[in-house]
């Protein structure tokens, strides 16, 4: 008797470790201080912010993630971003941080304004790098918060897709993101170690994610760190219309920046983050 009480005491406690661990991403800490959590682009590894954490860990402890599919990090089932939204919020209940910083380039910027939309005391303030609540409305014309199957043409097209083309692709697509060519083959890297299933799907996670309408509900201060390509017409038109719900929200522009605005414009950007910090 004693031995089936002890058997099924050991089967309640790894159940409830196992639902309470965090799958959908893995985390480095470093630095002392007021705590910052720092969420890559989509694709990207944590080590995206290197240079940056070298910098802010002297103050701040900086909690970096890799989502799950991206830099190594073993691969999760659908719904992928919801997991790790739920996750997240988990984590910093567990962690018991105290108002951390949100810090988002892109996907991890869309992100962090979800997160801070639905948890409204839980965070002291997001640093958006170019970032937007809604991507599809930048790909799809009139786009009105239409959901994206998993199951599409695209995306069978894109899971069938062999090596060679998955990485040309990549290639192409990061010399128009990025102008820092020195950095433009580490983020290549990077998007071609992501797991396919987690590319595809992943990305049409984040197009069916509109928030538009819930910014309106983020109470802490938001400020952007935005690229100007294509051009700064183009761009400010883009962010005024998506961040219309959230008129509170800061707005600075890179000159000669693209996508990844932390290795396109370095000391713009760290100097920037010690104003917003």
């Amino acid at each position: 008797m004693k031995n089936r009480i002890f058997a099924f005491a050991l089967i309640f406690v790894f159940f409830v470790l196992k639902t309470n661990a965090q799958t959908s991403f893995q985390v480095t800490v470093k630095g002392k201080g007021s705590p910052i959590l720092l969420f890559a682009g989509f694709g990207c590894s944590g080590e995206l912010w290197n240079e940056t954490v070298a910098e802010l860990s002297k103050n701040n402890e900086c909690h970096i993630f890799t989502f799950a599919g991206f830099g190594g990090v073993p691969a999760i089932e659908t719904p992928w971003l919801s997991t790790i939204k739920d996750e997240v919020i988990q984590y910093v209940k567990t962690k018991k941080l105290k108002k951390p910083t949100l810090m988002g380039h892109s996907l991890g910027g869309t992100l962090s304004l979800w997160l801070a939309s639905l948890e409204k005391e839980m965070f002291k303030q997001l640093i958006i790098v170019d970032a937007l609540p809604c991507s599809a409305a930048l790909m799809i014309p009139n786009y009105k918060g239409e959901k994206i199957p998993y199951e599409n043409p695209r995306n069978k097209m894109m899971m069938d897709m062999d090596k060679t083309a998955f990485e040309n692709m990549n290639k192409q697509m990061i010399g128009f993101m990025c102008k820092n060519k020195e950095k433009q083959p580490v983020i290549v890297n990077w998007m071609n170690m992501i797991d396919r299933k987690t590319y595809v799907y992943g990305y049409v996670d984040m197009l069916n994610l509109d928030l538009r309408e819930e910014i309106a509900k983020i109470s802490v201060p938001v400020t952007i760190l935005a690229a100007t390509s294509p051009d700064l017409a183009t761009v400010q038109k883009t962010y005024n219309t998506q961040y219309e719900k959230l008129p509170s929200v800061k707005i600075h522009y890179a000159e000669n920046a693209a996508h990844f605005v932390m290795y396109d414009q370095p000391e713009w950007f760290m100097k920037k983050l010690k104003e917003i910090l």
